[in-house]
């Protein structure tokens, strides 16, 4: 297993059920992975989605919020919720998180920037995982990062990430939509993203989260320019992280272009 440190986006999707309730023996497996690697020796970060889903649902929201405000409100609520299992389910395996919610400005403010580097490099010294969502409760702007996929990339430059592996609900990048044409191949390799790989990404999400592959196609184009290879895997069977890592070919592996 040669990455040493390993980024994980795992999306609303693959988090949670149709009603939005939390997919618990999925989370409890995708744990169990990640605090097995980490058990291994492997540095871990997991950036997670389903915090608006999961408040919509423990608020008994009849469906997602339209408005803003709305959408903060259910954030702030399933955002608590998420974490809860999170610390549950890692302390099982002795592991400790840590939160972090992070918005635009941490990103783009240069002393900001900094002092999230020096948290990531504090947690990492002091053996913890961190857990990262956007800041979705006090974000005026609807998930700035494309529901994490471009927060995912941004957070595996930021901590010098070795591989970006993101868990979704599909194989992963195929020459057409294969919801809708039965001709449509998976792409194994990208070698690089160019035009046409842009233009058979599509955009549309699903009903729980905002994003797309056209998001993680953006998500792979930041990181990969940094140096690291970049996985679009279905997230049915965290498992497959174990393969990626063991130099197996699932889903869709973006090459690091640096």
């Amino acid at each position: 297993m040669s990455a040493k440190r390993i980024v994980v986006k795992v999306g609303t999707s693959t988090l949670t059920y149709d009603n939005g309730k939390i997919n618990i023996r999925r989370m409890s497996k995708l744990v169990s992975v990640l605090s097995d690697l980490k058990n291994s020796g492997v540095e871990v970060v997991l950036v997670t989605s389903a915090a608006v889903a999961v408040g919509v649902s423990k608020l008994r929201l009849p469906s997602r919020p339209s408005d803003i405000m709305g959408r903060q409100a259910a954030a702030s609520v399933g955002q608590s919720e998420l974490m809860f299992m999170y610390d549950k389910l890692f302390d099982e395996y002795h592991h400790t998180i840590a939160q972090l919610l992070i918005t635009k400005g941490d990103v783009e403010v240069e002393e900001r920037r900094t002092n999230l580097i020096n948290t990531f490099n504090k947690l990492f010294e002091f053996n913890a995982i961190p857990i990262i969502n956007e800041n979705d409760s006090v974000c005026t702007e609807e998930l700035v990062f494309g529901d994490n996929d471009t927060l995912s990339a941004i957070v595996a430059r930021l901590v010098n990430a070795d591989t970006l592996i993101m868990l979704t609900d599909i194989d992963g990048l195929y020459s057409g939509d294969p919801r809708h044409d039965s001709t449509a191949t998976l792409i194994p390799v990208v070698e690089k993203i160019d035009d046409y790989i842009t233009s058979i990404a599509g955009s549309n999400g699903t009903d729980r989260g905002t994003g797309g592959m056209m998001t993680k196609i953006s998500a792979a184009k930041i990181s990969t320019s940094a140096g690291i290879d970049t996985y679009i895997i279905n997230g049915d069977h965290p498992t497959n992280i174990y393969k990626i890592l063991d130099g197996e070919t699932i889903g869709t592996c973006f090459k690091a272009t640096r």
